[in-house]
């Protein structure tokens, strides 16, 4: 069972190159920040934000590092749920370019148009200008982004129950006082909508095989983990006659 369980985590991991080696990063960052004093933290927090002050400085380098840091490192275990919920199955389904354009040029277009609307917001004097520092990190721009692609894989009628949830999700905080971050998120959500023929010629997920699936997981499981006798053989490989199983019934 422990070989079959390695061997299944490898095989996922491998599907999924850059969603784990985006992760791994993350991983390293995050203790970085738990490791540092609170003037370093605060530092590092500001130095890799994409908020206008470091978008005018470095416009390049504050747009691809601030995808790789998120502000509370406690949050982690959360993010990497996230991360094999929808980028593993986004980039298994639709491969690791198609999949990697979508979330990047959703992070930075997401980017972009939010902290522009913050600049705006400044010269309009319902910000304050201390907002051009705003720590903009994380990764949840390009997570939005796969959500949205991943409306595609859900066969109908399920894809409009999810697509339904999804706009609720992102549209509630917009038109209840949300901030530059929810616009963001918004972006990126529709974004990720609008990459559909990214998945052409992708199948979506058969929800009528679950269950199956899910038996004939069980069943390997249980057959590789078959009690020993004292002579090291699996009761399955012992000699002698054998009782016929009668086939189980489908509940």
């Amino acid at each position: 069972m422990a070989s079959l369980a390695r061997d299944g985590v490898r095989s996922w991991i491998a599907s999924s190159p850059g969603t784990h080696i985006w992760l791994l990063v993350i991983g390293i960052t995050s203790l970085v920040i738990a490791a540092a004093s609170q003037d370093l933290e605060t530092f590092l927090l500001h130095r890799n934000s994409s908020n206008i002050h470091e978008l005018t400085k470095h416009p390049l380098q504050s747009l691809l590092i601030s995808g790789f840091w998120i502000e509370k490192p406690s949050s982690f275990l959360l993010y990497a749920a996230l991360f094999e919920l929808l980028h593993a199955n986004v980039e298994r389904w639709t491969g690791t370019a198609r999949w990697l354009f979508t979330v990047g040029f959703a992070h930075v277009a997401a980017t972009l148009i939010s902290q522009e609307i913050v600049l705006l917001s400044i010269e309009d004097h319902s910000l304050p200008r201390s907002m051009r520092r705003v720590v903009d990190i994380g990764v949840s721009y390009g997570l939005a982004a796969a959500a949205g692609l991943l409306t595609y894989r859900m066969p109908r009628p399920w894809r409009w129950v999810y697509l339904a949830g999804l706009v609720l999700f992102f549209a509630v905080p917009l038109v209840t006082g949300g901030t530059f971050t929810d616009v963001g998120h918004a972006v990126a959500a529709a974004i990720g909508l609008g990459f559909r023929q990214f998945t052409h010629g992708r199948p979506p997920w058969d929800f009528g095989n679950v269950p199956e699936a899910l038996r004939r997981a069980a069943g390997a499981v249980t057959g590789a983990s078959g009690r020993t006798d004292r002579s090291g053989l699996s009761r399955t490989d012992a000699p002698g006659p054998r009782r016929s199983r009668r086939p189980r019934s489908k509940r």
